[in-house]
């Protein structure tokens, strides 16, 4: 969920007229999608180049929401920070009846990795949405290191920085009284199916699953959703053999080799405590 890649940006699928709202039930109309590469759509690939869809304009047809009022804000590599300073302004401008957040793992990633801040960043963008009246849904981690083969250590090491990253995540949810979507307790969330070929992104699949989740949620707090999301995958890109070692190369190994030099010194730390603890 961290790459750094160049981002075409998606249009939402031209919607058919606003269906009527169901009785009892509120009709959002404008969305927003804040976050990082998973947020940007990053392993569901258009047609013909046409860049990423993902979990965003599958929600946005799902709620039945016009290509006007659809915002998507989100940048690869983005942190916590970045969505509070850089993303929300351009979101609240939007005006939206519902945010989506998607962004942390770059943050679990890098030495100055700090969950208080964390929670104190997600704080004010909640507490932003909802002085603005919009429902939003941020997410809370699975963990990666079952999905992103690792050496033991270095996979002990993520698997700590995601339950820290969830614990900041858990205290803000709780405090501000909102839904959160738990990617770790998503049916099918460790399955190969879900990931794309980097094993870093959902594959179009895992982005169908993403919309489920975050529709489900919406439904339950009384928001129609007139086109539930297929899990039927369609419309997007099957990735290649060639695709695959195209990205290994270009993109896999460099991605690899930066974040693993900020955060073997982490991991040496987790190995070092292990090492002590078994030998007393």
């Amino acid at each position: 969920m961290v790459m750094g890649v160049t981002v075409i940006s998606v249009g939402v699928t031209p919607a058919q007229p606003v269906p009527e709202r169901p009785p009892g039930l509120r009709l959002a109309e404008r969305l927003a999608v804040l976050g990082d590469s998973t947020a940007v759509g990053l392993g569901d690939p258009l047609p013909r180049r046409g860049g990423w869809r993902g979990v965003g304009p599958l929600v946005a047809e799902a709620l039945g929401i016009r290509p006007d009022g659809y915002l998507n804000s989100s940048f690869t590599g983005a942190r916590m920070a970045c969505v509070r300073t850089e993303q929300l302004p351009l979101a609240l401008a939007h005006r939206p009846d519902v945010a989506l957040v998607v962004v942390g793992m770059n943050d679990t990633l890098r030495p100055d990795f700090d969950p208080e801040r964390i929670a104190a960043d997600l704080t004010e963008v909640v507490r932003a949405f909802a002085a603005a009246g919009t429902t939003v849904l941020p997410v809370r981690f699975h963990d990666h290191s079952k999905v992103f083969r690792l050496p033991p250590s270095l996979k002990r090491a993520l698997s700590a920085r995601v339950a820290e990253l969830n614990a900041a995540i858990d205290l803000v949810v709780e405090a501000e009284g909102i839904a959160c979507l738990d990617l770790d307790a998503l049916p099918g969330a460790y399955d190969l199916t879900a990931w794309s070929v980097d094993r870093l992104h959902p594959s179009e699949l895992g982005h169908r699953m993403l919309a489920r989740g975050f529709t489900d949620l919406l439904s339950q707090a009384g928001f129609a959703v007139p086109e539930p999301v297929p899990l039927t995958c369609s419309g997007g890109v099957e990735p290649s053999t060639a695709g695959h070692l195209g990205w290994l190369v270009a993109k896999g190994v460099p991605w690899l080799w930066r974040r693993g030099r900020e955060f073997l010194p982490y991991a040496a730390v987790i190995m070092w405590r292990s090492f002590r603890e078994r030998v007393g």
